[in-house]
């Protein structure tokens, strides 16, 4: 067996500190470590470069409840872990330690680190022989349960009436979720699972992240433009400043205030360095729509006559700012439209895909775009999607499209 020093200061010995020591052209014994064994807790991960930082940086996590497939997430990605087998005999070898300088020394003492009587007669021990790694595979975030989660208890504005349940502290947070909880709950990187909460359009109150019931949106949407009018505010220059305390004054806690500016409005810098509002009019007539076919289905015309004369003096309400969010279908002569939001539907594509087949057996390109073009998966375009997930037939050339279940 030959063996040589490794470069520097440091004289490697002993375990894998010989394995690093080794010149070209060397050879060295191998036999089983008294501690030999299967070790289901050692596992190799391959990690690309660009991820290596942080891992070493201690700035992953793993994530998921027992009943989940683990993830690892960084500070913005999410990733799944996938083992890999291989054909190949993978040794795991257990570190050695750098020796002292008078070690060195002696190391090099009988002719320098090329002379044979300078590299000691030593075996290497194996501690564990793996039949593959781990991979990482970067992932869409798993946000269907964040949706879930909160949807299941809403924020009424009728809780902050109810003293006594605003007292008994475990009645009170009983289903609620603070930051920390989602973390450790959700299998999404603390980036994605922050643009997720926002999707949601979702408010930390008290400590708790919450989404606020339909109702209480609208109230407090109907509150601000009555007062819009009451208080000759333009809808296009609501000042924070004037506004907050208005409402709070109504009875609405500060934090929901913000919020439903922050829903139903732009945030810009008004011409004193003051903070305004502009409510933003697709927001607004997006939800007066939905109020509108809160009852549900309603033929096309009768739906239009009940939406436009609610929206609020000055705004425009166009089919077009209802993609995504309505159906229509012809039946005889009439045609109907009805709730069907994509903020609903399943964020994953086979999900999202059985969903959308389950309403409808058959999609034009006009009305499937807009439940598709939000779907997200690292490495796959949106043809791809659609290729995996859908059969597209196409009578004549210049016919519309129409995508129909694989």
């Amino acid at each position: 067996m030959e063996a040589a020093t490794a470069s520097g200061e440091d004289c490697w010995e002993g375990a894998a500190g010989t394995l690093l020591s080794m010149s070209p052209g060397s050879s060295l014994s191998v036999v089983y470590h008294s501690l030999f064994g299967s070790h289901d807790d050692l596992l190799l991960l391959e990690v690309d470069e660009h991820l290596l930082p942080e891992m070493l940086d201690q700035r992953v996590t793993i994530r998921g409840q027992p009943d989940e497939d683990a993830v690892l997430c960084t500070a913005s990605a999410t990733y799944a872990l996938k083992f890999v087998g291989t054909s190949n005999t993978v040794c795991l070898v257990p570190p050695g330690n750098p020796s002292s300088k008078n070690q060195q020394s002696r190391c090099n003492s009988n002719g320098g680190p090329d002379s044979p009587a300078a590299a000691p007669q030593t075996a290497v021990s194996v501690l564990k022989v793996a039949s593959g790694n781990m991979e990482l595979v970067q992932v869409a975030p798993r946000l269907d349960k964040l949706k879930s989660l909160l949807r299941k208890r809403p924020y009424r504005l009728e809780e902050d009436e109810d003293a006594e349940d605003m007292e008994d502290g475990v009645k009170y947070s009983s289903g609620l979720y603070r930051w920390d909880d989602l973390v450790n709950m959700i299998q999404a990187s603390d980036e994605e699972l922050m643009a997720g909460l926002r999707s949601l359009s979702a408010v930390e109150i008290n400590g708790y992240w919450r989404v606020v019931s339909e109702r209480s949106m609208d109230d407090m949407l109907r509150m601000l433009l009555n007062n819009s009018m009451i208080q000759g505010w333009k809808i296009s220059e609501l000042k924070e400043d004037e506004v907050v305390p208005v409402l709070v004054a109504d009875g609405f806690p500060h934090t929901i205030v913000l919020h439903c500016l922050g829903t139903f409005g732009l945030k810009k810098e008004g011409n004193l360095g003051d903070c305004v509002w502009e409510l933003d009019e697709k927001r607004v007539c997006l939800h007066f729509a939905k109020q509108a076919l809160s009852g549900g289905k309603m033929k096309l015309g009768n739906f239009m006559e009940k939406w436009i004369s609610g929206l609020p003096h000055g705004m425009q309400g166009d089919l077009e700012m209802l993609q995504g969010e309505v159906l229509y279908e012809t039946l005889g002569v009439e045609t109907w439209v009805h709730a069907f939001s994509v903020s609903d539907l399943p964020s994953t594509p086979a999900d999202r895909f059985a969903a959308l087949f389950q309403e409808r057996p058959k999609w034009a390109w006009k009305d499937l775009q807009a439940y598709v073009r939000d779907l997200r998966v690292p490495g796959l375009s949106s043809e791809a999607l659609l290729i995996k997930y859908t059969r597209r037939t196409q009578p004549t050339a210049d016919a519309e499209p129409i995508f129909s279940a694989r």
